[in-house]
């Protein structure tokens, strides 16, 4: 078992690869003012990005769910990791050699599951696409030049081949130190009828299907042979690593460009996302053997950072089926900010065909082509109806109104109304646009999808309860107190630029803040030396210092957390420092007058000197500060 990972070559980790670098392979990130970066939350679904990154403190915070931590805490999260397994990643990506209090240097057998799991697929895409190369790969050879693909092409995305032996990559992945339960874990081998592992894929073409920061996790197995009786393509059982609902072929190679030009291109399989790409149209992507769902929206909308300048492109054949994929997706439309369209193949052509048959240019062309999925989703609920009578027409309405009433934009709505009404032959227009605004009404008032509203009503149901909002983590503050919010610029300002409020903060004792989470965040900054010794691993000792995950991450998100300033100086820090002192003073005051009234007619002499001498200094020192401001700290 491995033994605990040596600190300094944690703190080399944590130093060695800058958070907004790893935080980018997972989500568009854009300037938020103060070199701070913000985006949509990979941990919560939002519409607009209340997720920020701060490189130069090397942390996250999200202020809609409160998650926020270091570089470590955000991999740790996101992809479900245990520390070490973190560390070992993180360590691999920046070549950082870890040494463990027991048993010396790693060897392979000490990493993570997770580690171990990856790097097997890593060792197994190589190995497919070695075999590529071999005579038994021919029968591949040829499919791939028959759909267009040469061997540059196969390089580009790593497609491979799997020898049609029982276990060539089983004893492969034994030589390089993989344990059997390993490779069974993995999905890359199976159980067979004696008991010992042996490939589960043989004598396929290989797609290796990566993730969002290029890792291997899975792979897509196409059947070449007719007495492989074995489905069309054979996908990696869900395992530790891959979820196929989590995952979406191509996306490592077209997140850039997808951020980029803030479109994204979905296709059924992985030969479209080949012939995509190389004809130029280089956001496409595909889902991995399962319909396009919630999963898969929210990993592009964190790329598209879900403005409503971005775009979902559907292309689908034009049979049935593809038509009834389209209508699917059309239900997810209200899941992005993005407008939506398709692209319907001619002739009944994936993209792969197309290209084929007409070249790069069609490819291109399709997607140009395309049309909003809202006027798609018209057509196909009105041609389901026959317009040439009273009563097809009224079935018509009743179809396409709440499709239309769905439409964010309010003037495309009206546009859409006015279309359906000529679509259908209803000469009062304004009927037709009455009773889309009617749905849409209906729809705000109950918190539902219009089509959603017009069952509700029709059946007299009474409409659903509106979930309540997700209790919100962490001590609650009252941030319309200035007092409250005079304390947290204060505590920003002793997190994010301690050196400006050194050495005067040091001195403020815990009853000079009144939020109780603030007195937990000052014992924390404490704890960790105070703010006139602070230095590079500052922030990490407060969160260290911290007593819970709830102070922690008040913590990070006052480090995180804009100033609310144009210029932060010394100037402004003394404002902070001054009115907090100000407001303890004046509380004490108070409390000082209240025990002069309780001491009655006849106090004892020494005592009311005593109290009337603390009142004195107390208001001298008030005035000082009013009067003279930080000079009297």
């Amino acid at each position: 078992m491995a033994g605990r990972i040596n600190d300094d070559d944690v703190k080399a980790v944590r130093d060695a690869i800058p958070i907004d670098a790893v935080v980018s392979e997972y989500l568009q990130l854009r300037n938020a003012g103060g070199g701070n970066l913000k985006g949509l939350c990979p941990f919560h679904d939002e519409k607009s990005p209340s997720f920020q990154v701060s490189p130069a403190k090397g942390l996250f915070y999200c202020f809609g769910c409160q998650e926020g931590g270091d570089t470590v805490d955000f991999v740790m999260k996101i992809d479900h990791l245990s520390f070490a397994e973190t560390i070992e990643r993180l360590a691999s990506q920046a070549g950082i050699t870890l040494r463990y209090e027991e048993g010396g240097y790693t060897p392979g057998r000490q990493q993570g599951e997770r580690i171990r799991l990856v790097e097997a697929h890593k060792i197994a895409a190589k190995f497919y696409q070695d075999q590529l190369a071999s005579p038994e790969a021919e029968i591949g050879r040829k499919f791939l030049a028959g759909r267009g693909f040469d061997q540059a092409a196969a390089e580009h995305f790593g497609v491979g081949y799997s020898p049609a032996g029982w276990d060539h990559l089983t004893r492969f992945l034994r030589g390089k130190g993989f344990s059997d339960k390993e490779l069974l874990l993995s999905g890359l081998a199976q159980d067979s009828r004696s008991g010992k592992p042996i490939d589960r894929f043989r004598g396929r073409l290989m797609w290796p299907i990566r993730d969002i920061t290029g890792e291997v996790i899975g792979f897509g197995a196409r059947k070449l042979r007719d007495d492989d009786n074995g489905p069309k393509y054979l996908n990696t059982p869900e395992t530790a690593i891959y979820k196929k609902s989590h995952v979406l072929y191509g996306i490592d190679l077209a997140k850039k460009d997808i951020a980029k030009t803030n479109r994204a291109v979905v296709v059924e399989g992985y030969t479209d996302v080949m012939a995509c790409h190389l004809a130029g149209v280089t956001t496409a992507i595909a889902t991995c053997g399962t319909a396009f769902a919630g999963d898969h929206i929210k990993i592009l909308r964190r790329l598209l950072m879900d403005n409503a300048a971005s775009e979902v492109v559907f292309t689908f054949d034009g049979d049935a089926a593809g038509q009834k994929a389209a209508l699917r997706a059309f239900e997810d439309d209200q899941k992005f900010a993005a407008e939506t369209s398709i692209a319907i193949t001619p002739g009944g052509m994936d993209p792969c065909e197309l290209r084929l048959a007409e070249g790069d240019a069609a490819v291109a062309a399709l997607v140009e082509s395309r049309t909003p999925l809202f006027a798609f989703a018209i057509r196909q609920g009105v041609a389901r109806h026959n317009l040439d009578t009273a009563e097809g027409r009224a079935a018509a309405l009743e179809a396409a109104a709440p499709i239309v009433a769905n439409i964010k934009n309010s003037s495309i709505q009206h546009e859409y109304a006015v279309q359906l009404a000529g679509m259908l032959g209803i000469l009062d227009t304004q009927f037709v646009v009455r009773r889309v605004g009617q749905l849409a009404r209906w729809a705000r008032e109950r918190g539902q999808r219009p089509d959603a509203a017009r069952t509700s009503v029709r059946q007299s149901a009474p409409p659903a309860a509106t979930p309540a909002p997700q209790a919100q983590r962490g001590p609650a503050l009252n941030l319309r107190s200035p007092a409250a919010l005079t304390e947290r610029e204060l505590l920003k300002l002793a997190l994010q630029h301690p050196h400006l409020v050194a050495p005067a903060f040091d001195a403020y004792g815990e009853d000079e803040f009144t939020a109780a989470p603030y007195v937990l965040v000052r014992r924390a900054v404490e704890a960790a030396g105070g703010v006139t010794h602070a230095d590079a691993g500052y922030l990490t000792k407060v969160r260290d210092a911290a007593p819970d995950d709830t102070v922690r991450a008040l913590v990070t998100e006052l480090a995180v957390e804009a100033i609310r300033a144009k210029t932060v100086d010394e100037g402004y820090a003394g404002v902070q420092l001054v009115q907090v002192r100000l407001r303890a003073v004046e509380r004490r005051i108070k409390d000082v007058q209240a025990g002069l009234v309780r001491l009655g007619d006849r106090p004892d002499p020494e005592h009311l000197a005593a109290v009337q001498n603390e009142l004195w200094v107390l208001e001298q020192y008030g005035r000082a500060l009013k009067d003279r401001g930080s000079a009297a700290l």
